[in-house]
């Protein structure tokens, strides 16, 4: 899509609405809907104030309002996807859901049209396999928010045409995410599977009590996430021994086994669940959830910013 074409998002909640900013800050003219009415009209004024917000820390190059200008809402999922060259559908985590909302989208959308789903753990096998169009579904998987965070997990289902993947992969490149492939569908997707990794070790250490939340949590914002905020592990380990990555696994590889060779994931039961709330609300109240998301943003755009600024430095 080297000129701007028309992107629908289906579903106005917050991650539609963040895709919205995505497509329309990039020049796209963006349809939005939403079942809900409400939902609709919610989302204009958080798409203004979301834009505000990157004007402030220069992550957008014009005026609010000419971006704002370029998205409209659509009175139809029929309307939203006339005419679009891609959608992206944001709607509720339920298979049933999708499958439904995909059901409609084949008939309504042009036939080049690439239907895309921003679902963080239904495969787009499972949602496609009954449709006509199926070739032309995939997942596009964000990492939230969208407009803030970069990163887009491209997940075709064995059917989708390599032509749908690759123009989707050129599209979110061209709007300024960070596309990455995930060659087979595996369940939870690539981002996803990093993560629960990290969460199920994180919560057994503190079940057994060798260390609490709040120091569990600086583990990773004053330790490993700062090196992580701009090289990968695989890059991590590579500068992390005289030798490069071999030297690195053949000094560690057999401790790391030692030690989670016998730990096995298990489920967080409500006696857990209630113990790492209970310390997590000793450090944020239930009611300052809100205002705690609304800083992550801000605190993220800032680290955006700064990694722009310094992409040339050294």
């Amino acid at each position: 899509m080297s000129t701007p074409e028309k992107i629908a998002i289906i579903g106005a909640g917050l991650i539609g609405r963040s895709w919205a900013i995505v497509f329309a800050r990039a020049g796209h003219p963006v349809a939005i809907w939403d079942s809900d009415v409400n939902a609709i009209q919610i989302s204009r004024a958080a798409i203004g104030k979301a834009l505000a917000e990157l004007e402030r820390f220069g992550l957008i190059e014009e005026a609010p309002a000419h971006v704002l200008q370029r998205i409209r809402s659509s009175p139809s999922l029929q309307d939203a996807v006339a005419d679009a060259a891609y959608v992206q559908e944001s709607t509720a985590e339920r298979i049933d859901v999708k499958r439904q909302v995909f059901a409609r989208m084949d008939v309504a959308a042009p036939p080049r049209c690439i239907l895309a789903s921003s679902t963080s753990t239904i495969p787009a096998s499972a949602i496609s396999e009954q449709l006509p169009g199926r070739h032309r579904c995939l997942v596009a998987h964000p990492v939230n928010p969208p407009h803030i965070v970069p990163l887009v997990e491209v997940a075709p289902a064995p059917w989708t045409a390599p032509e749908v993947t690759t123009r989707t992969r050129a599209l979110h490149e061209q709007v300024g995410q960070v596309p990455i492939l995930v060659n087979r569908e595996v369940p939870g997707f690539v981002v996803n599977r990093l993560q629960a990794a990290l969460l199920m070790e994180a919560w057994r250490l503190v079940k057994e009590d060798h260390c609490t939340v709040e120091d569990l949590d600086k583990c990773l914002k004053d330790g490993l996430g700062l090196r992580w905020a701009f090289m990968g592990p695989f890059e991590t380990i590579d500068l992390n021994a005289p030798g490069g990555l071999p030297d690195y696994a053949r000094r560690y590889g057999q401790v790391f086994y030692e030690a989670l060779r016998g730990v096995r994931p298990e489920p967080w039961d409500e006696a857990l669940i209630a113990k790492v709330d209970g310390q997590r609300r000793k450090v944020l109240a239930r009611s300052q959830l809100d205002v705690r998301a609304a800083w992550r943003d801000r605190r993220l755009m800032a680290l955006v910013a700064h990694k722009r600024a310094m992409r040339d430095v050294f």
